[in-house]
């Protein structure tokens, strides 16, 4: 496929369910050899090869990184989309949370990223696709550390397509809205009236309904492949207008 990701070796990071499934799938089906790393995954879609991978601890990340290169050669694509989530505000959110929080959506996103770069280096190509959140470009109540971690990712990606800009390597972030996935589905069962609280998640997208994770792993494609060969330090919104209010 031209301009696709074809022969490629790919990287997913929470692969495991929701939007990091969806990327497996989607770069399989592509015809890339995918890496699929999560804390559990036993849920990785099949074809691709599973690895058990923390993303916030350094020898784990390395070894998933040095696991794809040994048996491929190379790594062409990282998309670092574990995340986790957190309804806190500033002062109910515990330092323990906080932490955690960051351990996983902004240091897991850095490490990823530090072990890769010496590959794609020296390959003189490599594409990095960070997954962020409209959270981390608006405030959105009882969401303090995910707002900020997420915040995190955004300035990250941006450093880094700087820094490594003209050496063959683009960073890009998704930055999706609500989407429909097994963490909000968590969210829901813990509400008092589930179908109320559905309702108004789909009440704020001014598309009037949710994402799809099929949707955001689109375009994790489309930034990992050479049709985006002049995108980098993007930060790109996909939350059914949720922002353009």
């Amino acid at each position: 496929m031209q301009g696709g990701t074809v022969g490629r070796t790919i990287v997913v990071t929470g692969a495991a369910s929701g939007i990091g499934a969806a990327m497996v799938r989607a770069f399989l089906a592509e015809g890339a050899t995918v890496y699929g790393a999560d804390l559990d995954p036993s849920g990785v879609p099949d074809g691709a090869e599973a690895l058990q991978i923390d993303v916030a601890d350094a020898e784990q990340v390395r070894g998933m990184v040095a696991r794809a290169v040994e048996s491929t050669g190379r790594i062409d694509v990282l998309c670092n989309n574990a995340g986790i989530g957190s309804t806190a505000d500033a002062e109910s959110c515990s330092v323990e949370e906080w932490d955690q929080v960051f351990a996983v959506n902004a240091r897991g996103v850095f490490l990823g990223t530090k072990f890769v770069l010496p590959h794609m280096l020296e390959q003189r190509a490599g594409a990095i696709v960070n997954t962020a959140s409209v959270a981390g470009l608006v405030g959105l109540r009882d969401r303090a550390a995910y707002c900020a971690s997420k915040g995190a990712v955004i300035a990250f990606t941006r450093q880094v397509a700087l820094q490594y800009a003209g050496t063959g390597i683009r960073c890009n972030c998704i930055c999706p809205g609500t989407v429909d996935s097994p963490w909000v589905e968590g969210l829901l069962r813990e509400a008092g009236n589930p179908d109320a609280a559905r309702a108004a998640l789909v009440a704020r997208q001014p598309l009037g309904r949710l994402g799809a994770p099929e949707e955001i792993a689109a375009a994790a494609v489309y930034l990992a492949s050479d049709a985006a060969a002049f995108v980098t330090g993007s930060a790109l919104v996909i939350d059914g207008g949720l922002t353009a209010g």
